[in-house]
């Protein structure tokens, strides 16, 4: 029997889209008796699985994954109650002496919990939200360009719900807030990237394998649900090409074209990300990794 956890030791496992970070969480777990949470913002979603790579029972390896399926789409998710959800997850799981994965893609939902950000209790202002509602992704970051640059240039910009959110919060507070950090867990990050070229491959290839599961048949699903096409776009990236394809505002090929671009775009701003955090251990293999691991970890793991 493994010693007890003196510390709240967790495990990142991060990296851009396609890279590989399921696999590897899923053998390093299964190899230290951990346990994976989702850092995924489109995960979080009923209904959203071919399209989000979400892993399903058979592919766990009887790892438990948390934080899959919490949100109803047709409902706001923010990065504040995934935050919540995931320290509740982790702390779950160090309770069982287990040790947490955080595995994903998703650079505000990890950081909002590796540095335990502290976010402003700001009520929805519903009236500006109308307002801001019935303006195009275009001209919202473009308002939030000129409120906050620093935060534009960050964030999804075809991402329409933050978007929205991040404007609320700039102009209710009439100014930028510094964030404030009250870290939770003494963190060990772990990196996977891909060469450009290889990187490019393989999200053709599973995108390529998603169509043939049945991704556009899951929009479709999501459209039945009672979801809009508004705000099934709102999702962004290959959800928004395939409900603009299933319009008619677009045709096969150039949705396949499309939904390729905005998945490359998507690696390229999350490895912006990641770059600037020299905390990161860029890891070529599990060994490299399981090593890493072990000399972070408490004796006795």
């Amino acid at each position: 029997m493994s010693k007890k956890i003196s510390f709240k030791k967790l495990i990142v496992i991060l990296g851009p889209t396609a890279s590989g970070k399921t696999a590897l969480s899923i053998k390093l777990a299964q190899k230290l008796e951990g346990e994976i949470v989702s850092a995924d913002s489109r995960q979080v979603y009923q209904g959203m699985n071919i399209g989000t790579a979400k892993i399903i029972k058979k592919e766990m390896g009887r790892i438990p994954h948390y934080l899959l399926d919490v949100a109803s789409p047709k409902r706001r998710f923010s990065v504040a109650q995934y935050q919540k959800l995931a320290f509740g997850a982790i702390n779950g799981i160090l309770a069982k002496n287990k040790i947490p994965f955080l595995v994903g893609g998703s650079p505000f939902y990890i950081y909002a919990v590796v540095e335990g950000w502290v976010f402003p209790q700001l009520k929805a202002d519903q009236k500006l939200r109308k307002i801001l509602e019935k303006k195009s992704v275009k001209e919202l970051f473009n308002i939030l360009k000129k409120l906050d640059p620093k935060r534009a240039a960050q964030i999804e910009r075809e991402n329409k719900r933050r978007l929205v959110r991040a404007i609320e919060i700039a102009k209710i507070l009439g100014k930028v807030p510094l964030l404030k950090k009250s870290p939770q867990f003494d963190c060990l990050l772990i990196g996977i990237r891909k060469p450009k070229g290889e990187l490019k491959e393989l999200i053709k290839k599973r995108f390529l394998k998603w169509l043939k599961r049945g991704f556009i048949e899951e929009v479709r699903k999501l459209k039945k649900s009672g979801l809009s096409w508004k705000k099934i776009e709102e999702f962004g990236l290959h959800y928004r090409c395939v409900a603009q394809y299933l319009q008619g505002k677009m045709k096969y090929n150039e949705m396949i074209e499309k939904s390729l671009k905005e998945l490359e775009n998507f690696s390229k701003r999350q490895m912006t990300w990641f770059k600037k955090d020299k905390r990161i251990n860029w890891l070529k293999n599990q060994r490299e990794a399981e090593k890493l691991i072990r000399e972070f970890l408490p004796t006795g793991r």
